[in-house]
């Protein structure tokens, strides 16, 4: 795809992130995309907005049809589920008309593929609300879902598993690519329907999954758990550990962790646990059936740790429409860009602030400098907040935001710079619960990249773009500041404060000095 550039734009050094490219036509043409899953549990209808490659969320909604249930048996579509999700597309394609959206990309899966009805279910689909809806194959819906773990994670490798109401499927992902995918009865609604109790179901999943493995082969790389019984038995474990951060997406859990929870469910009242994890009725009656397989899943397959996506098939059939320059871009960048643009005082200041404060971390690893880069473009997106209550919206914001590309701990790492862009201390903060999460070293590198931001952007308003420059010499402590001589009015009792509160981080010596202004120009002489 060719983009038209602004030549101004294609000519500035933008570093190692890349120029914001949310304006070009590619990226406009995905503001704003509906897409429809018509699953064997649920049906939900998912708006994304914003920065293509990392959208928020506009909308979303999801009925709870069970059109899978009793399948096993019937060989045809939960006949009340039929009719809720009958209701649930009417809706989606009221709401969609009324946001203005192109026409809705719709999927089911498993329960309808399989039902002898399925095709007729579509049909009425069409002629009763004018939605097309596309039947995948197993293998297809592994696809869309290993898809929607690379939109969150690029470059990431692994064994991604989808599990829904009727199947579950898998699918290996590496190099940014989806590699085999096999696809499997597994899901819970199916299970509820396989006989001999519960010690005749451990061996058909037994069975089936080393079928499984015979297919896919080794991969004892990272496990990515997509679906909402992996979910909610995520939910479960940071119940069972007293995790402090409820953000699902990235969640990480070991096999010992697995193990434990799986007892923690058997021994314990389902409805206590749903009451206390905040998971619905139906979802927690499939708990005991999903936990069974992710039990023998790992211990067949044997990863090296557990992921939980939020991402999956319809955030893959995002992912499919995008061209591959937007699909190499760090959502995380992304997202913060475009927050910038859309809620800074100075959009653009960011990257002015970044080139800035780099000189702090100039021996950071990679992944390191991407957070100091979003840091950067995220400085000041919170300023209508009220003063007293700022720090607090900066890291709330930074926890909990639908922002792709994130451990929890790099989360709380941008929260904390982001606290600091605003205050000075940390203790007291109503948050602190969740500094835990972080080491240390990581902890002060976060202050000392707050109290840098706090400091450059005093001098946010220069007009010219030209904020000075930090020079760091950590053996001898020492801070060099060069400030422009044009700025030299700007540099008063707060920016002062604010400078020695960063040289006190670093416990640095401050020597400062402003450089002299560029002469004007040579009129006389013709020079321009």
């Amino acid at each position: 795809m060719n983009v038209t550039q602004d030549p101004a734009a294609a000519s500035t050094d933008w570093g190692p992130f890349g120029r914001p490219i949310f304006h070009d036509p590619g990226a406009r043409a995905l503001s704003r995309v509906g897409v429809v899953d018509v699953g064997s549990n649920s049906v939900r209808l998912v708006v994304f907005d914003g920065a293509a490659r990392s959208p928020a969320y506009f909308y979303n909604e999801k009925i709870m049809c069970a059109l899978g249930a009793g399948l096993s048996e019937s060989g045809r579509l939960n006949p009340e589920g039929r009719a809720r999700a009958l209701s649930a597309l009417h809706r989606f394609q009221y709401l969609a008309k009324g946001m203005g959206l192109p026409p809705l990309s719709a999927v089911a899966t498993a329960a309808v593929r399989d039902a002898e009805d399925g095709p007729e279910f579509c049909e009425e689909v069409l002629r009763e609300t004018g939605l097309k809806i596309h039947v995948i194959d197993g293998r297809e819906e592994a696809r869309l879902s290993a898809q929607g773990v690379l939109l969150g994670w690029p470059g990431a490798y692994g064994l991604v598993c989808d599990i829904g109401g009727s199947s579950m499927e898998l699918a290996e992902i590496q190099e940014n690519t989806v590699g085999r995918r096999v696809t499997s009865p597994l899901g819970p609604l199916k299970l509820r329907d396989v006989k001999g109790g519960r010690k005749g179901r451990k061996e058909y999943i037994k069975t089936v999954i080393e079928q499984l493995k015979e297919e896919m082969g080794t991969q004892r790389d990272r496990l990515f758990l997509v679906g909402g019984s992996w979910r909610a038995i995520a939910r479960i474990d940071m119940h069972r550990r007293g995790y402090p951060l409820k953000v699902l997406h990235e969640y990480r859990m070991t096999a010992k962790d697995v193990r434990e929870t799986a007892r923690y469910i058997e021994t314990r009242s389902l409805d206590k646990l749903r009451e206390a994890c905040g998971v619905s009725s139906s979802r927690m009656s499939l708990v005991p059936y999903a936990i069974d397989v992710l039990t023998r899943l790992i211990k067949t397959f044997k990863p090296k740790d557990i992921a939980v996506s939020s991402y999956g098939i319809r955030e893959g059939l995002l992912y499919e429409q995008m061209p591959q320059r937007l699909r190499a871009r760090d959502p995380l960048i992304e997202a913060s860009r475009f927050a910038e643009m859309k809620d800074a005082r100075v959009p653009g200041f960011g990257k002015t602030l970044f080139d800035f404060v780099s000189p702090l971390f100039s021996g950071a690893r990679h992944s390191k400098r991407r957070l100091v880069k979003a840091a950067c473009l995220l400085h000041d997106v919170s300023w209508r907040a009220h003063p007293d209550y700022r720090a607090e919206v900066c890291f709330d914001n930074a926890t909990r935001a639908n922002l792709g590309g994130l451990k929890h701990s790099e989360r709380v790492f941008l929260g904390l710079a982001l606290l600091h862009r605003y205050s000075n201390k940390r203790q007291g903060s109503s948050f602190e619960y969740l500094y835990g999460l972080l080491d240390e070293k990581d902890q002060h590198e976060a202050e000392v990249l707050g109290k840098a931001m706090r400091f450059g952007a005093m001098m946010m308003m220069t007009g010219n773009g030209d904020i000075g420059s930090l020079r760091w010499q950590p053996r001898k402590r020492v801070l060099h500041v060069e400030l422009p001589g044009a700025a030299r009015p700007l540099y008063g009792e707060v920016a002062e404060a604010r400078l020695k509160s960063l040289a006190k981080a670093l416990e640095a010596e401050i020597e400062l000095k402003f450089s002299k202004p560029a002469p004007p120009p040579d009129t006389e002489s013709g020079a321009e």
